[in-house]
Protein backbone atom coordinates (compact mmCIF):
# COMPACT_ATOMS: atom_id res chain seq x y z
CA UNK A 1 0.00 0.00 0.00
CA UNK A 2 1.58 3.24 -1.32
CA UNK A 3 0.96 5.86 1.28
CA UNK A 4 3.54 8.91 -0.06
CA UNK A 5 0.68 10.36 -2.56
CA UNK A 6 -3.13 10.70 -2.98
CA UNK A 7 -4.54 9.43 -6.18
CA UNK A 8 -7.33 7.34 -7.67
CA UNK A 9 -5.39 4.30 -7.12
CA UNK A 10 -4.50 4.90 -3.69
CA UNK A 11 -7.96 5.67 -2.59
CA UNK A 12 -9.52 2.87 -4.37
CA UNK A 13 -7.30 0.33 -3.49
CA UNK A 14 -7.66 1.50 -0.06
CA UNK A 15 -11.02 1.08 0.04
CA UNK A 16 -11.20 -2.16 -1.34
CA UNK A 17 -8.74 -3.69 1.23
CA UNK A 18 -10.94 -1.89 4.18
CA UNK A 19 -13.59 -3.58 3.10
CA UNK A 20 -12.01 -7.08 3.24
CA UNK A 21 -10.40 -6.21 6.27
CA UNK A 22 -13.46 -4.46 8.50
CA UNK A 23 -16.62 -5.38 5.45
CA UNK A 24 -19.32 -7.43 6.37
CA UNK A 25 -18.44 -10.65 4.24
CA UNK A 26 -16.18 -12.64 6.55
CA UNK A 27 -18.43 -12.04 9.79
CA UNK A 28 -21.11 -12.27 7.69
CA UNK A 29 -22.43 -16.04 8.15
CA UNK A 30 -20.91 -16.66 11.56
CA UNK A 31 -22.85 -14.37 12.88
CA UNK A 32 -26.09 -15.04 11.51
CA UNK A 33 -25.17 -18.66 12.80
CA UNK A 34 -24.16 -17.60 16.40
CA UNK A 35 -27.85 -15.43 16.87
CA UNK A 36 -30.30 -17.36 14.73
CA UNK A 37 -31.38 -18.99 17.74
CA UNK A 38 -31.59 -15.69 20.04
CA UNK A 39 -34.53 -12.94 20.37
CA UNK A 40 -34.35 -9.77 18.15
CA UNK A 41 -33.44 -7.64 20.60
CA UNK A 42 -30.72 -9.40 21.91
CA UNK A 43 -29.46 -10.28 17.80
CA UNK A 44 -29.88 -5.92 18.38
CA UNK A 45 -27.63 -6.13 21.40
CA UNK A 46 -25.34 -8.08 19.92
CA UNK A 47 -24.79 -6.31 16.62
CA UNK A 48 -24.67 -3.00 18.50
CA UNK A 49 -21.88 -4.60 20.22
CA UNK A 50 -20.07 -6.17 17.14
CA UNK A 51 -19.94 -2.72 15.47
CA UNK A 52 -18.98 -0.80 18.07
CA UNK A 53 -15.98 -3.14 19.28
CA UNK A 54 -14.51 -3.34 15.92
CA UNK A 55 -15.16 0.47 14.94
CA UNK A 56 -13.37 1.18 18.39
CA UNK A 57 -10.98 -1.06 17.56
CA UNK A 58 -9.91 -0.01 14.24
CA UNK A 59 -9.83 3.52 15.40
CA UNK A 60 -7.23 2.72 18.20
CA UNK A 61 -5.11 0.69 15.69
CA UNK A 62 -5.28 3.93 12.76
CA UNK A 63 -3.98 6.16 16.12
CA UNK A 64 -1.94 4.11 17.72
CA UNK A 65 -0.63 1.89 15.18
CA UNK A 66 2.64 3.70 14.49
CA UNK A 67 3.63 3.82 18.12
CA UNK A 68 2.74 -0.03 18.82
CA UNK A 69 5.54 -0.67 15.84
CA UNK A 70 8.04 1.27 17.71
CA UNK A 71 7.55 0.66 21.42
CA UNK A 72 7.23 -3.09 20.31
CA UNK A 73 10.03 -3.40 17.64
CA UNK A 74 8.21 -4.46 15.02
CA UNK A 75 8.20 -3.83 11.33
CA UNK A 76 5.32 -3.18 9.03
CA UNK A 77 6.30 -6.28 7.08
CA UNK A 78 6.29 -8.56 9.90
CA UNK A 79 3.17 -7.76 10.79
CA UNK A 80 2.39 -8.75 7.02
CA UNK A 81 3.99 -12.34 7.83
CA UNK A 82 1.99 -12.53 10.96
CA UNK A 83 -1.20 -11.43 9.58
CA UNK A 84 -0.74 -13.55 6.52
CA UNK A 85 -1.13 -16.34 8.68
CA UNK A 86 -3.86 -16.02 11.09
CA UNK A 87 -5.62 -14.94 7.69
CA UNK A 88 -4.83 -18.22 5.97
CA UNK A 89 -5.88 -20.55 9.16
CA UNK A 90 -9.47 -18.31 9.14
CA UNK A 91 -9.12 -18.85 5.52
CA UNK A 92 -8.60 -22.65 5.26
CA UNK A 93 -11.27 -22.86 8.39
CA UNK A 94 -14.20 -21.04 6.29
CA UNK A 95 -13.28 -23.79 3.25
CA UNK A 96 -12.70 -26.55 4.90
CA UNK A 97 -14.46 -26.03 8.74
CA UNK A 98 -17.35 -28.68 8.93
CA UNK A 99 -19.54 -28.79 12.03
CA UNK A 100 -22.98 -30.14 12.50
CA UNK A 101 -25.24 -27.65 12.96
CA UNK A 102 -27.86 -29.60 14.17
CA UNK A 103 -25.96 -31.15 17.41
CA UNK A 104 -25.35 -27.76 19.11
CA UNK A 105 -21.77 -27.89 19.59
CA UNK A 106 -20.93 -24.70 18.10
CA UNK A 107 -18.89 -23.26 20.78
CA UNK A 108 -19.79 -19.49 19.98
CA UNK A 109 -23.20 -20.68 20.72
CA UNK A 110 -22.27 -21.81 23.77
CA UNK A 111 -20.49 -18.51 25.02
CA UNK A 112 -22.46 -15.37 26.41
CA UNK A 113 -23.98 -13.27 23.35
CA UNK A 114 -22.35 -10.22 24.68
CA UNK A 115 -18.71 -12.33 25.05
CA UNK A 116 -19.66 -14.03 21.36
CA UNK A 117 -19.79 -10.18 20.33
CA UNK A 118 -16.70 -9.19 21.01
CA UNK A 119 -15.04 -12.82 19.92
CA UNK A 120 -14.88 -14.32 17.82
CA UNK A 121 -17.69 -11.88 15.23
CA UNK A 122 -15.96 -8.62 15.95
CA UNK A 123 -12.55 -9.65 16.63
CA UNK A 124 -10.92 -11.39 14.25
CA UNK A 125 -14.30 -12.22 11.60
CA UNK A 126 -15.68 -8.55 11.38
CA UNK A 127 -12.09 -6.54 12.60
CA UNK A 128 -9.56 -9.13 10.18
CA UNK A 129 -6.06 -9.49 10.18
CA UNK A 130 -6.38 -8.10 6.58
CA UNK A 131 -7.66 -4.82 8.64
CA UNK A 132 -5.30 -4.37 11.61
CA UNK A 133 -2.38 -4.71 8.82
CA UNK A 134 -3.92 -1.95 6.54
CA UNK A 135 -4.70 0.13 9.84
CA UNK A 136 -1.62 -0.34 11.38
CA UNK A 137 0.62 0.58 8.23
CA UNK A 138 -1.37 3.68 7.46
CA UNK A 139 -0.70 4.65 10.91
CA UNK A 140 3.07 3.97 11.04
CA UNK A 141 3.55 4.99 7.38
CA UNK A 142 1.20 7.96 6.29
CA UNK A 143 3.00 10.85 5.11
CA UNK A 144 0.29 14.04 4.88
CA UNK A 145 -2.31 14.66 7.14
CA UNK A 146 -4.40 14.54 3.44
CA UNK A 147 -3.75 11.44 3.57
CA UNK A 148 -4.84 10.50 7.16
CA UNK A 149 -8.06 12.13 6.37
CA UNK A 150 -8.30 9.77 3.26
CA UNK A 151 -7.97 6.69 5.41
CA UNK A 152 -10.59 7.89 8.33
CA UNK A 153 -13.40 8.76 5.76
CA UNK A 154 -12.89 5.53 3.94
CA UNK A 155 -13.20 4.07 7.43
CA UNK A 156 -16.17 5.51 8.19
CA UNK A 157 -18.26 4.57 4.79
CA UNK A 158 -16.93 1.08 5.64
CA UNK A 159 -18.53 1.29 8.87
CA UNK A 160 -21.48 2.29 7.49
CA UNK A 161 -22.10 -0.20 5.02
CA UNK A 162 -20.97 -2.74 7.97
CA UNK A 163 -24.03 -1.11 9.86
CA UNK A 164 -26.49 -1.23 6.27
CA UNK A 165 -25.74 -5.12 5.79
CA UNK A 166 -26.16 -6.34 9.09
CA UNK A 167 -29.00 -4.34 10.28
CA UNK A 168 -30.36 -5.90 7.02
CA UNK A 169 -29.26 -9.25 7.23
CA UNK A 170 -31.13 -9.19 11.39
CA UNK A 171 -34.47 -8.17 9.38
CA UNK A 172 -34.40 -11.08 6.67
CA UNK A 173 -32.16 -13.40 8.41
CA UNK A 174 -35.31 -16.25 8.88
CA UNK A 175 -35.54 -15.66 4.66
CA UNK A 176 -32.05 -16.60 3.55
CA UNK A 177 -31.08 -20.33 2.25
CA UNK A 178 -28.30 -21.48 4.31
CA UNK A 179 -26.74 -23.91 1.59
CA UNK A 180 -26.58 -20.48 -0.33
CA UNK A 181 -24.86 -18.75 1.95
CA UNK A 182 -22.66 -21.79 2.73
CA UNK A 183 -21.61 -21.53 -1.01
CA UNK A 184 -20.47 -18.06 -0.89
CA UNK A 185 -18.54 -18.61 2.38
CA UNK A 186 -16.41 -21.41 1.00
CA UNK A 187 -15.80 -19.47 -2.20
CA UNK A 188 -15.09 -16.37 -0.30
CA UNK A 189 -12.87 -18.31 1.93
CA UNK A 190 -10.62 -19.69 -1.17
CA UNK A 191 -10.07 -15.83 -1.98
CA UNK A 192 -9.20 -14.70 1.70
CA UNK A 193 -6.54 -17.67 1.30
CA UNK A 194 -5.09 -16.27 -1.64
CA UNK A 195 -4.74 -12.75 -0.44
CA UNK A 196 -3.42 -14.08 2.83
CA UNK A 197 -0.48 -15.51 0.86
CA UNK A 198 0.03 -12.48 -0.99
CA UNK A 199 0.27 -10.33 2.53
CA UNK A 200 2.91 -13.11 3.69
CA UNK A 201 4.65 -12.52 0.22
CA UNK A 202 4.62 -8.67 0.64
CA UNK A 203 5.73 -8.91 3.98
CA UNK A 204 8.77 -10.86 3.13
CA UNK A 205 9.34 -8.79 0.60
CA UNK A 206 9.35 -5.76 2.61
CA UNK A 207 11.78 -7.49 5.26
CA UNK A 208 13.97 -8.39 2.48
CA UNK A 209 13.48 -12.21 2.79
CA UNK A 210 12.64 -12.72 -0.73
CA UNK A 211 11.92 -10.08 -3.46
CA UNK A 212 9.05 -9.83 -5.62
CA UNK A 213 8.89 -8.47 -9.04
CA UNK A 214 7.30 -5.15 -9.80
CA UNK A 215 6.34 -5.22 -6.40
Amino acid sequence: MELESLNATFVIDTFLLLLIGIGPKIALVPFLETTKQMPEATKRRVLRKMLTTAATVAVLLLVLGGLLTRLLHFSPGALGVASGIILLIIAVTMVLGQHDRNSGSDPAEDQDPMQAAVYPLAVPYLLNPAGIVVLVTASAEASTIAVDAVVVGLLIVVLALDVVVFRWAVQVSSHLDPSRMLVTEKIFGFLLAALAVQLMLNGLSDVGVIHLTGH
